[in-house]
């Protein structure tokens, strides 16, 4: 009997890259996208493909399970599959808003043995261990992967990344009613997440790349959650500007090149910055704004939406 239970999708707003590297990360559920492990179907060739995916997936497990540090009940899992299982979401491939992640949260949590409840008290030392399986776990869909993006898929939690050693979820400041606003801005094109992570894994091993993370993006990447937290939007905004110069100086592959003039043409303006959700290359972009009016006239051209006012 498989639970009712929905995974929703998540937005990285601080520390993409970054946390690889031991810079603060933020990320929050976004509950307009979600998805759900079920049997019922009205659209047989989306079934299929699904339940091919997730079959692959079950391969993975079978061959990586000990590496886990967790059990599965492989069998149950193989035998829904041949019930006709699959995993209807309504969130995008490729958009950087947690598609595999909550795959991979469903999948924890219907078929692991003594799986971590998701719960809002688990200690530093139990999310950081839970984090860890569910990125061995995504390593299938990216490669390599953090674990972020599935841990906030199942705990349905903010959570707030101070270090590789210490996080814990995390409050975040209830909307306001002012001008300022945070916003996706939809490419209108996938991105592939394995191929971005492996040219900035390849970067890391530069010397000035290193010192780059540590002195700017870092700086300016911790600053900004600081300001969020406490709800300081000039210097939030000043942060994320200089955030923003950082990532189209020295991120340009993870940002679609048709929107490179459109990216320094906000930090020129003032009207709004742009920085990646999540691995970039393609799916949303994130936007900060001071006057969310001004910037959607400005970028009336593109499909946006407000995801957070202040």
């Amino acid at each position: 009997m498989l639970k009712e239970a929905l995974y929703t999708g998540k937005i990285l707003l601080f520390g993409e890259y970054g946390i690889i590297e031991d810079s603060m990360g933020l990320s929050i559920p976004y509950d307009p996208y979600s998805g759900i492990l079920k049997f019922d179907a009205y659209d047989q060739s989306q079934v299929e493909y699904s339940n091919g995916e997730l079959r692959k997936f079950l391969s993975f497990l079978k061959s990586n399970e000990s590496a886990l540090d967790v059990r599965f009940d492989l069998d149950a899992f193989e035998a829904d599959l041949d019930k006709g299982l699959w995993f209807d979401s309504s969130i995008p491939q490729g958009f950087g808003v947690g598609s595999s992640g909550a795959i991979v949260a469903a999948v924890y949590d219907h078929y692991a043995i003594n799986a971590v409840p998701a719960e809002s008290n688990l200690t530093s030392a139990q999310l950081k261990r839970l984090k860890s399986t569910l990125g061995a776990m995504e390593s299938h869909f990216h490669g390599k992967s953090s674990g972020l993006d599935p841990l906030i898929c199942f705990l349905k939690l903010p959570i707030l990344i101070k270090s590789k050693n210490s996080m814990g979820t995390v409050g975040i400041p209830v909307q306001g009613d002012g001008k300022g606003a945070i916003f996706l801005l939809n490419t209108g094109m996938t991105g592939k997440t394995q191929p971005l992570v492996n040219h900035f894994m390849e970067r890391c091993k530069e010397e000035g790349f290193r010192t780059m993370l540590k002195k700017e993006f870092k700086k300016y990447n911790d600053a900004a959650i600081e300001a969020f937290l406490q709800k300081d939007v000039t210097p939030l905004l000043d942060n994320v500007k200089e955030l923003s110069k950082v990532l189209l100086a020295h991120f340009k592959p993870m940002i679609p090149s048709v929107f490179h003039k459109l990216w320094k043409e906000g930090i020129d303006s003032n009207a709004y910055y742009l920085k990646l959700c999540g691995s970039g290359g393609g799916g949303f972009i994130l936007g900060f704004t001071a006057d969310y009016d001004h910037a959607s006239e400005v970028l009336k051209d593109y499909d946006l939406n407000r995801i957070y006012t202040f």
